[in-house]
């Protein structure tokens, strides 16, 4: 059965609060519905994170704020998160994930499980919280494709705590995915170190871990004791930067190397990928694509893609190029993974990839 929380801790940021979602589904349907799953089938990986929903518009421009209006392209209702999204384009790769999130037990809430039943995903491990608002998130998408995010410091993306996730640790999947450190302040460093190293102790069990910006000033440093659990992590270029006050990928990468990682793998954006071991290290270009839409979720594309290539038992320099690929999928279209329907077009360009020039030389 879905486990429910009954704690509602005092907002730890001061940022835009976003109302909540209107509309009138069967709630008490759509709940009971989501919640009878698939979660006695074996997992292939576990994700651990955020699930909420996404109001996109776009493009956006500056007027808009000066105007009081703006006639936009396109305006979507939509399904994000970092583990959501990671979870979702995995199940269309065709793997089993295990999703360990939360939402409140609101409308919001009963739509975001209503997506993860229609996307094949259980969600026996959803926690619902009856005093906690599902994260509704506003996006805003200028012509670039770049995306300003508006969220509510007291949404459910935040409240995710260390007592909620521990109880389904001991039968996690071979491979864990904790998709973003630094998302919910309530899983603190300590915390996380506490679940990291209970992860780790299953023999084999390999963790990947993302990043999101440090919201206190937080440095490498302070990660010390959290790092060594990781097998691999997946910065961008500017999360990084904020934890070493460096600017060199290549420079980052080796720090995180330093400080524990066994690998490092850092997205460059339109620049493609950095992937740096103790023993040899690739940069890979990015897929071109024509237009880019929308980056919400690119990061997410780039860590699916690259687990999904791991569970297939991939070359770590292969594993970059899925990654980059997937990720340039995700791009195409407004959502964040509403570019990534198959296996199909992934695996198209990661063969082209594959078959054009080699990687760019490292610094």
């Amino acid at each position: 059965m879905r486990k429910e929380s009954s704690g509602n801790a005092d907002c730890a940021e001061d940022e835009a609060a976003v109302p909540g979602f209107c509309g009138r589904p069967d709630m008490g349907e759509l709940l009971c519905a989501a919640e009878r799953g698939t979660g006695c089938m074996k997992k292939d990986i576990t994700i651990i994170g955020n699930a909420v929903v996404d109001v996109l518009a776009g493009p956006v421009t500056p007027e808009a704020f000066e105007s009081g209006s703006q006639a936009v392209k396109e305006t979507k209702l939509s399904f994000g998160g970092d583990a959501l999204n990671e979870a979702v384009i995995l199940s269309r790769f065709g793997k089993r994930p295990d999703l360990i999130a939360k939402v409140g037990r609101d409308e919001a809430g009963a739509r975001v499980l209503s997506f993860l039943r229609d996307s094949q995903i259980p969600a026996d491990r959803v926690i619902v919280d009856p005093q906690t608002a599902t994260s509704v998130n506003i996006v805003l998408v200028d012509g670039r494709g770049e995306r300003y995010f508006l969220t509510n410091p007291c949404g459910s993306q935040r409240r995710l705590t260390e007592p909620e996730v521990r109880p389904y640790l001991a039968d996690a999947a071979e491979i864990v995915s904790f998709a973003s450190i630094f998302v919910s302040p309530l899983l603190d460093v300590p915390a996380m170190t506490r679940l990291f190293k209970r992860i780790k102790e299953t023999p084999g069990r390999i963790l990947a871990a993302d990043l999101t910006k440090a919201k206190r000033g937080e440095r490498l440093a302070d990660l010390r004791e959290l790092l060594p659990y990781v097998d691999y992590m997946f910065p961008n270029e500017e999360e990084i930067a904020l934890l070493t006050g460096e600017s060199d990928p290549f420079v980052n990468a080796g720090l995180l190397l330093d400080a524990g990682v066994s690998c490092a793998a850092v997205k460059l954006g339109r620049q493609g990928c950095l992937i740096r071991t103790r023993d040899a290290w690739y940069r890979i270009p990015a897929y071109p694509v024509e237009r880019c839409v929308d980056t919400t979720g690119a990061g997410d594309s780039f860590a699916a893609g690259f687990l999904w290539a791991l569970s297939e038992g991939m070359p770590l320099r292969e594993r970059g190029y899925f990654a980059c690929a997937a990720a340039s999928c995700a791009v195409e279209q407004l959502g964040a993974t509403d570019g990534i329907r198959s296996l199909e077009e992934p695996m198209r360009r990661f063969r082209e990839m594959l078959a054009g020039p080699t990687e760019e030389p490292a610094p």
